[in-house]
């Protein structure tokens, strides 16, 4: 069978196994969406946002893309950010990186990417302000692991900074800011940082303070 048609062939197999298990389960979806958490990821395929926090469809609202970046030249994302916060009223905006992120590592090398490029910039930002902990590393894998890490540190910080979070959290809605990290290895995420209106918590990483 042709790939793209097994497309077809397990989608009709899920939906009929859905339906079975739980038969208002599409009535439901057709009327509502009413997710209390923002996933804001890395459009690698092995990072699927449902999948690796055992949650159903409906209950995460998505945004991906290459490195999970959160800029302010991104409409896409922010029309994202402001659609979760203002009409879905989300309780957690997640942006969630990973070990091993294929982007970063471009990021992080020497090398011509072509277009690319002018997206992983935003990381090279980040590489210039840690410059010395990265280069103390002794290796190149250690040295992406970290700057994965850092690259959540500094998304988050810009999620925070964006005056769609600023005149929410100014209004009083109450929300938090969340950076995790997936790993490929063992499907485990690790929890960093949170961040809400004036609070700015660090877990297992000594990092310069989130908010100046």
């Amino acid at each position: 069978m042709d790939s793209f048609q097994e497309i077809f062939r397990k989608n009709r197999e899920w939906a009929a196994r859905t339906k079975k298990n739980c038969p208002d389960f599409f009535e439901a979806m057709a009327h509502q969406q009413n997710p209390e958490y923002l996933w804001i990821g890395c459009s690698d395929s092995r990072v699927p946002a449902n999948q690796i926090v055992d949650l159903p469809p409906g209950d995460v609202f998505v945004h991906r893309n290459v490195a999970n970046i959160v800029v302010p030249s991104d409409l896409n994302c922010l029309s994202v950010l402001q659609y979760a916060i203002e009409v879905l009223k989300v309780k957690h905006v997640i942006v969630c990186g990973h070990y091993g992120c294929g982007g970063v590592a471009a990021a992080m090398s020497n090398e011509k990417h072509g277009m690319i490029d002018n997206w992983l910039r935003h990381i090279r930002s980040t590489i210039r302000l840690h410059k010395v902990t990265l280069e103390a590393l002794s290796s190149d894998e250690e040295r992406t692991d970290l700057l994965c890490e850092l690259n959540v540190i500094e998304q988050v910080r810009n999620v925070c900074a964006t005056t769609i979070v600023q005149d929410a959290w100014d209004a009083g809605q109450k929300f938090s800011v969340h950076g995790i990290i997936y790993s490929i290895r063992n499907g485990l995420l690790k929890d960093m940082l949170h961040v809400g209106v004036g609070d700015v918590e660090t877990k297992g990483i000594d990092f310069p303070k989130l908010l100046d």
